[in-house]
């Protein structure tokens, strides 16, 4: 393994599981020092991929006493992957006031208020990047997903804009898109239903590659994104969806 990553301080929100983990133990092991942001620890620290830090991103509270912590232990910080988010269901019929400000307060806001909260860190690397996770329902209409699409077509946009007002202090932003994922979050999902079997099949077959996005996929595109010579790179959108939103391919 490479050590590309080597003296670079690296902020992980949702790094319990999934994908958030993938990319603090990819980070770790090519010498990044790692704090990962989650409720609860997860794997993290067992996995020895980086330090917990207990933060519920959809607090202003919690995130700057979490800032407070990592201020106290680094100088700066070179990388913020903000991963963390929730998942929703149905269309707008089925949806409430509540849900639509339960999930755009985490997964926007919350992108927002962890990245404000690290930016004064991050002025103060020679070349900061702030990689966010969108899907590919911010490209895709997906049957169902009404307020989890409009809460990551707003992540996109975000990223955009964050792209552009940064640009003059050198701190890229990019996000990733990736298809359905296999983590545990689709798993429990998957455990819900009626027919988790068939279930997974249907979301195996929606993706041309006719399986689910592994997370460390998704990872991998994350640490290409946040690499310290990908210095042209900034305002892209990277899709890790096994073609979803580019192919139209016969049904065999």
């Amino acid at each position: 393994m490479n050590s590309d990553f080597k003296g670079l301080i690296a902020v992980i929100s949702g790094a319990g599981s999934g994908i958030g983990l993938a990319v603090a133990k990819k980070l770790k092991a090519q010498g990044a020092e790692v704090f990962g942001l989650d409720l609860s620890a997860g794997e993290l620290e067992n996995s020895g991929a980086g330090i917990w830090i207990q933060c519920d991103i959809a607090s202003d509270e919690s995130v700057d006493l979490a800032f407070k912590e990592i201020t106290g232990k680094v100088s700066k910080i070179d990388i913020l992957v903000n991963n963390a988010g929730i998942g929703a269901q149905g269309g707008v019929e089925a949806t409430t006031t509540e849900e639509w400000s339960k999930v755009l307060n985490i997964n926007v806001i919350g992108t927002s208020r962890v990245s404000s909260a690290a930016l004064p860190l991050m002025r103060k690397s020679s070349d900061g990047a702030i990689v966010n996770t969108c899907s590919v329902v911010a490209t895709v209409g997906i049957p169902n997903r009404a307020i989890y699409s409009a809460s990551k077509g707003a992540i996109l946009s975000l990223t955009l804009a964050m792209a552009a007002d940064l640009l003059p202090e050198r701190i890229r932003v990019n996000c990733v898109n990736p298809g359905t994922a296999d983590t545990p979050w689709v798993g429990r999902l998957l455990s819900q239903s009626t027919d988790p079997a068939k279930e997974r099949a249907s979301l195996e077959a929606r993706q041309p590659i006719g399986r689910l996005i592994s997370s460390d996929e998704v990872a991998n595109a994350i640490i290409y994104l946040a690499h310290p010579e990908q210095k042209s790179t900034t305002g892209t959108v990277l899709a890790v969806d096994g073609g979803l939103h580019s192919l139209n391919l016969p049904k065999k």
